[in-house]
C-alpha cells in the first residue's frame, strides 16, 4: 500500500477508478481489466483479481462468504482449512476512485514485518460497510516473471494467443507452433505464412501476401499479393509493394521496393528505392556504406540489374536501364541506357593445359 500511495498526489486529483497492477505480469489483457472495473460501476468499492492455482502453495487465498470477498489470507497465516482453498490472489486490484485514498490511507503496519499490506484493503472495505468482490481469470494470465525461464513460459503463452488471434482472423498458418508474431502485427485477408517465420514489431501484411519459410521481418510493410522468402530478411524501414517479390537469401533495409519489382535471390538492397517492375538479378548488392556515411541507390521503373552487379551509392539507375552482369556501377545510368563495366576477357589458348602440367610437376616433386 505504501508503494501505491507514492502516487498520492495523482490519485488525489481524482479518477473514476484506480487500478493497481504489477510490472512483471504482462499477460493481463485489456478485457480482464475491463471486467475488473465493471463491479465498481455497480457500487463495489474494491475488486480483486483471482485465479485457480494448480498448486496454491505460497499464494494468498481469497476467502469468500456467500460469493462475497471477506478476506485475503497469506499462505503463512492461513489455517489448514484455508490452505485447501485454490482461489488465489493475483495481487491486481481495482478501487473506486472516489474512495481509494480513504481506503489506502487506513491501511496500517501493525504486523510482524511492519509493512503496509495492500491485502488489508479487503478488511477495511468491509469495516466501512462497502463491498469487495472477486473477478476470476486464468493462472496463465497472471503469470509473474522473475527468471529467464518464467519469461520464456510467458512468451509461449503470448505466442499462443497471437497465433489463435491470427487464425481466427483468417490468416493461414501452415504450422502455427513454429511461427512467432508480435503483438502489433496486422494482417489483411487471405494471408499465408509458412513454417518457421519470425515477425517482429511494426509489421503490416496486406491481402493475399505469402511469407515463405524461414523469413525474418521487422518494422516493415508488405503489399497485396507480395511474396517474401524463403530465407528472406526484411529489416526496419523495408516496404514491399503490391505484387512485388523478394526471394531466397535476400536482405532489405530502409528500402522501398515498388509494385511488381523482383529481387529473387542472393541480394542485398539497403537505403534504396526500387521502381515498379524492376528486376534485380542474383547477387545484386547496393553498396550503401562507405565506412562513414550511408548513401542511397535509386533504381528506376522497369530497370534490369544483371547478376552479380554492385551498385556503389550514391547512384541512380534510370527507368528501363540495363546493367550487364558482373558490373560495378559507380556513375548514374540514364533512362533506357545499357551499362557494362568489367575488365576485358583474355583467353589464352592452351593455357589451362599448361597450368595443370606445371602444377602436377610441382606436386610430384613435393611428394617424391
Amino acid at each position: 500500500a505504501h508503494a501505491v500511495l507514492a502516487a498520492r498526489e495523482a490519485i488525489a486529483r481524482g479518477s473514476d477508478d484506480l487500478l493497481v497492477a504489477f510490472g512483471d505480469t504482462p499477460l493481463i489483457s485489456a478485457e480482464t481489466f475491463a471486467r475488473l472495473r465493471a463491479p465498481l460501476e455497480k457500487g463495489a468499492a474494491l475488486a480483486v483479481l483471482g485465479f485457480r492455482a494448480a498448486d496454491p502453495t505460497g499464494y494468498g487465498r481469497l476467502l469468500l462468504e456467500g460469493g462475497r470477498l471477506t478476506a485475503i489470507r497469506e499462505h503463512a497465516d492461513a489455517t489448514p482449512q484455508e490452505r485447501k482453498v485454490t482461489l488465489c490472489n493475483a495481487g491486481v486490484m481495482a478501487f473506486d476512485g472516489r474512495r481509494a485514498l480513504e481506503i489506502l490511507g487506513s491501511i496500517g503496519n501493525a504486523n510482524s514485518k511492519g509493512e503496509y499490506y495492500l491485502v488489508d484493503a479487503v478488511t477495511i472495505v468491509r469495516e466501512m460497510g462497502l463491498e469487495a468482490v472477486v473477478i476470476e481469470t486464468t493462472e496463465d494470465e497472471v503469470r509473474g516473471i522473475n527468471t529467464k525461464a518464467q519469461l520464456a513460459e510467458a512468451e509461449a503463452v503470448m505466442q499462443a494467443r497471437l497465433r489463435k488471434a491470427a487464425l481466427d482472423a483468417g490468416v493461414t498458418l501452415i504450422a502455427p507452433e513454429t511461427v512467432y508474431l508480435a503483438a502489433d502485427t496486422t494482417f489483411g485477408n487471405d494471408v499465408t505464412i509458412e513454417p518457421f517465420v519470425v515477425i517482429g514489431p511494426g509489421v503490416t501484411i496486406a491481402d493475399g501476401a505469402v511469407i515463405h519459410s524461414f523469413s525474418h521481418i521487422v518494422q516493415s510493410s508488405i503489399g497485396k499479393n507480395a511474396l517474401v522468402g524463403p530465407y528472406a530478411r526484411m529489416r526496419p524501414g523495408s516496404s514491399l509493394g503490391d505484387g512485388a517479390k523478394i526471394g531466397n537469401f535476400v536482405e532489405t533495409k530502409a528500402a522501398t521496393i515498388e509494385a511488381g519489382a523482383k529481387v529473387n535471390h542472393l541480394s542485398y538492397v539497403g537505403d534504396a528505392h526500387v521502381g515498379a517492375k524492376a528486376n534485380l538479378g542474383a547477387g545484386t548488392v547496393t553498396c550503401n556504406y562507405d565506412g562513414f556515411f550511408k548513401h542511397k541507390t535509386t533504381i528506376g521503373e522497369g530497370a534490369f540489374i544483371g547478376t552479380n552487379s554492385s551498385l556503389v551509392a550514391p547512384v541512380k539507375i534510370g527507368n528501363g536501364a540495363y546493367i550487364g552482369s558482373g558490373s560495378v556501377i559507380t556513375k548514374d545510368v540514364p533512362d533506357d541506357a545499357m551499362a557494362v563495366e568489367r575488365s576485358p576477357q583474355n583467353n589464352r589458348e592452351g593455357g589451362a593445359a599448361r597450368y595443370r602440367e606445371m602444377k602436377m610437376r610441382a606436386k610430384a616433386k613435393k611428394e617424391g
